[in-house]
């Protein structure tokens, strides 16, 4: 009786064992052909004002239907709140744009010491730089000048926008821009717009979000509806498709840049850094990921597309 009963405790045991290894989660043993990605997400609230706070374990990031592993999830405040915000004005707004720079001003005086602000404006497909970046929000406020529209009429503000993410200095902190632009494109004015798909490339390799304000133009091309629509168009598809917002105000103006600046400080300040392991390929490539969380009233966003590297 006792050898049978030390058989069935040792079968016992080589059953738990069994189905403990059956059911262990894959995730905890990365593949070789995997690598780490690191993305900025901003947490938003799906209703009211009030974001609520979310940890690792309630952050999910899926493949298609495969989930993928987390390895860290790192709220972006205090000595981890770096940030390099790169504010560009095109050259084709309006000259009644300025206005609106003391409101902007007040937005840069705002920011936290851990923030640094550079200033450029849009014009030749390139960007012309007023201020590097510098903590003293002061001085970045004083390099805004009134646009002088004859520099950017006729040219892409994407390749624009790429310049600038070309020229920016490497360093460990978040990366973003704020765009003041009607987003028309001259050059490739219709649906496709390769200037645009580029920019927004180039963003996603870099982690650099962009979010903007609709200022329109003046002359003709700033009141044609059709032209007006695609330029809101390819703003809102340049701020979903980087991690970033557009704000607009129907087809117009806004009365005040106030309530959008307000609301771009609180996405800012409400932002992680989430770390996971996705499937490389032999080069790198753009993939598709969607994140998920089930804390009530949160809704995680990000870039449309991730740059992995190649498998090393």
């Amino acid at each position: 009786m006792k050898l049978g009963h030390a058989k069935a405790l040792t079968l016992l045991s080589l059953l738990v064992v069994f189905s403990t290894a059956r059911n262990a989660s894959p995730a905890q043993t990365p593949s070789p052909d995997t690598v780490p990605v690191s993305v900025i997400v901003s947490v938003e609230a799906k209703h009211g004002k009030e974001i609520p706070p979310v940890v690792r374990e309630d952050v999910r990031v899926l493949k298609g239907r495969d989930r993928l592993q987390v390895t860290d999830w790192v709220p972006l405040q205090g000595s981890q709140s770096g940030l390099e915000l790169f504010v560009l004005i095109d050259e084709a707004s309006g000259t009644d744009v300025a206005s609106q720079f003391d409101d902007l001003r007040r937005f840069m005086e705002a920011q936290p010491g851990t923030t640094a602000i550079a200033v450029g404006y849009l014009e030749y497909g390139e960007v012309k730089i007023t201020q590097n970046f510098t903590t003293d929000h002061s001085a970045a406020g004083k390099a805004l000048r009134i646009p002088v529209p004859s520099l950017g009429f006729g040219n892409s503000p994407y390749l624009s926008i790429a310049d600038a993410i070309k020229r920016w200095p490497e360093s460990s902190n978040r990366r973003a821009i704020f765009l003041i632009s009607d987003g028309i494109d001259p050059l490739q004015p219709g649906v496709v717009d390769s200037y645009l798909d580029a920019a927004i490339a180039q963003a996603q390799r870099t982690g650099t979000q962009i979010s903007s304000i609709y200022f329109s133009r003046g002359g003709h091309m700033g009141h044609t509806f059709w032209r007006i629509n695609q330029g809101q168009t390819n703003l809102s598809r340049l701020a979903d498709e980087t991690g970033g917002e557009g704000y607009f105000q129907g087809l117009g103006n806004p009365v005040s840049f106030a309530p959008f600046l307000n609301e771009f400080a609180d996405r800012i300040s409400h932002q992680y850094k989430l770390t996971f392991t996705i499937k490389a390929d032999k080069k790198p490539q753009y993939q598709h990921v969607r994140l998920e969380t089930e804390v009530p009233n949160a809704e995680l966003v990000t870039a449309d597309k991730v740059y992995v590297p190649a498998a090393k």
